[in-house]
């Protein structure tokens, strides 16, 4: 088991793997889970930012070809001194750390400035993306050995030169990481050292993601057939009799969604659920965290309301139910004090954050709406109610329910607030296929995260509910499509037939 120090300052160097979030290794989530900062890469799934704590700092340090957000040598210092602060930095890198990812020379600099390091492997897409491609670098009978080299260096007899051609035009399987851009090149010096042009070849794009493109030919049309493709960064190609067992052992059936970008705007600690969905049917998720749950403690008054035992507890979110359990156990009580009052639910994230306290609702709304609940609400006139609701709340359920001679006592039970997002989580928002929005406030906050940069006409706004819908016209000035029920299954629903029409 990769050891894992308790103590402060000290960097992870942690290789994400090739694409499909899925395959981080174990330790990688757990370094995640444990960082105080995540600096992490173009080629790491952006989405395994999941597994960090509501309160890291992560920060993009991106490099691709041409656009450095910043410098390697700049990348190497800033680990260093967030670790020397006191800091647990996980340096998330796509693929393998030590595969061409430049890890070594980051697990340099800080040995020689004295800084603890640990290094987590990470699964290559030197193998992974031929394999999602039905491609294994080894067969029995085909292939006995594999090379692994890269397309970006340079050529044989120029400066800097450290691919052996020679030996590359030998070997059984031939894995070339990145060059897109010199593919045609790297064909004809592997054809000028022996390989037979017949032999076969494959480009593999985005290999494990939903989007995943293959192109197949042979050594001397593979450039053309890419080409003639699109096909660019980030490419792993290979070369060799095993390509043609593709055709028998081909898998990988990515799902309905697969090519499409969707954004997930909850809060990191609440967005598992709803990105795991959205990449089971395929998609490419873009987790956005546009919100931050923040608690009120300590919470006087909604303490207070809730120990006076009120005829009705109106739950409308899983975080106010956190709220006030968690209110009751600092009072040194517990839920037992909710026995004489009846409890609503309002969707079925809430009932399930219920069922975890041990408590069952005793009213579930046939809609979330505002208006629908306070006319449903059965048994109110002349009793208390209580509405522990966040901050950010408007007061038209208690309205509502005054109307109906209700005894309304709303309270805040956490707060919403707005947490920012980096250039390039922004730019990955604004061309996106779908962005789905779960809360009047991750439409407003995503609004002000973006300013005055326009959302994509073809993207696809997706809301779970009728005030969240009003919230997003505002904001978007229009909603493509609205979830059938508040739950984050139908919201997922509502995103593919939302882009079934795109």
């Amino acid at each position: 088991m990769v050891p894992m120090p308790a103590s402060e300052g000290h960097v992870y160097i942690v290789g994400a793997g090739p694409g499909d979030p899925g395959l981080i290794t174990v330790a990688g989530a757990r370094a995640l889970a444990r960082a105080g900062v995540v600096l992490y890469d173009a080629l790491a799934p952006a989405s395994l930012l999941r597994h960090a704590s509501p309160g890291a700092e992560v920060r993009y340090v991106g490099k691709r070809a041409g656009q450095h957000a910043l410098s390697q040598a700049d990348i190497e210092s800033l680990a260093v001194r967030l670790a020397r602060s006191g800091k647990i930095v996980v340096r998330l890198k796509g693929g393998d750390p030590f595969v061409f990812g430049r890890g070594s020379e980051e697990a340099m600099a800080c040995a020689r400035a004295g800084v603890p390091f640990t290094v987590i492997p990470g699964i290559s897409s030197a193998i992974a993306a031929p394999a999602y491609a039905g491609i294994p670098v080894t067969h029995r009978g085909v292939a006995a050995s594999f090379m692994v080299i890269t397309g970006s260096e340079s050529g044989p007899g120029e400066p800097g030169a450290t691919v052996d051609w020679k030996a590359a035009a030998g070997t059984g399987t031939l894995s070339i990481l990145m060059g897109g851009s010199t593919l045609g090149e790297a064909m004809s010096r592997l054809m000028a050292f022996g390989k037979e042009p017949s032999t076969p070849a494959a480009c593999v794009r985005w290999g494990t993601r939903p989007d995943q493109q293959v192109v197949k030919g042979t050594v001397a049309t593979i450039a053309a057939l890419a080409a003639s493709a699109g096909l660019s960064s980030p490419l792993v190609t290979v070369v060799g009799p095993v390509v043609d067992l593709a055709g028998e052992i081909a898998w990988f059936n990515p799902g309905p969604l697969a090519g499409r970008t969707v954004v997930v705007t909850r809060a990191r600690e609440q967005a598992n659920g709803l990105a795991e969905t959205l990449e089971e049917l395929g998609a490419t998720v873009v987790e956005a965290p546009i919100i931050r749950i923040q608690s009120i403690a300590p919470n006087g008054p909604l303490r207070k309301a809730l120990l006076e035992r009120p005829a009705w507890v109106v739950f409308t979110s899983a975080n106010a139910v956190r709220a006030c359990v968690g209110e009751l156990l600092s009072a040194g009580a517990d839920v037992r004090e909710l026995a004489a009052s009846r409890i609503a639910a309002v969707g079925p994230g809430t009932a399930a954050a219920l069922a975890e306290a041990g408590l069952r609702p005793d009213f579930v709304p046939p809609s979330p709406a505002a208006d629908s609940l306070a006319a449903a609400l059965p048994g109110v006139d002349g009793r208390r109610v209580l509405l522990p609701l966040s901050a950010l709340a408007d007061d038209r359920l208690a309205r509502g329910l005054c109307e109906r001679g209700a005894l309304v006592q709303q309270h805040p039970a956490y707060d919403t607030i707005p947490a920012p997002l980096d250039e390039e989580r922004v730019r990955q928002v604004i061309e996106a296929d779908a962005i789905t929005f779960t809360s009047a406030s991750t439409a407003r906050f995503l609004r002000q995260a973006i300013g005055e940069a326009a959302v994509h006409s073809r993207t696809r706004l997706v809301s779970i509910g009728p005030q969240t819908s009003e919230a997003v016209v505002d904001a978007f000035g229009r909603v493509d499509r609205e979830a059938a029920s508040p739950d984050l299954e139908s919201l997922a629903h509502a995103v593919r037939e939302a882009l079934a029409w795109a």
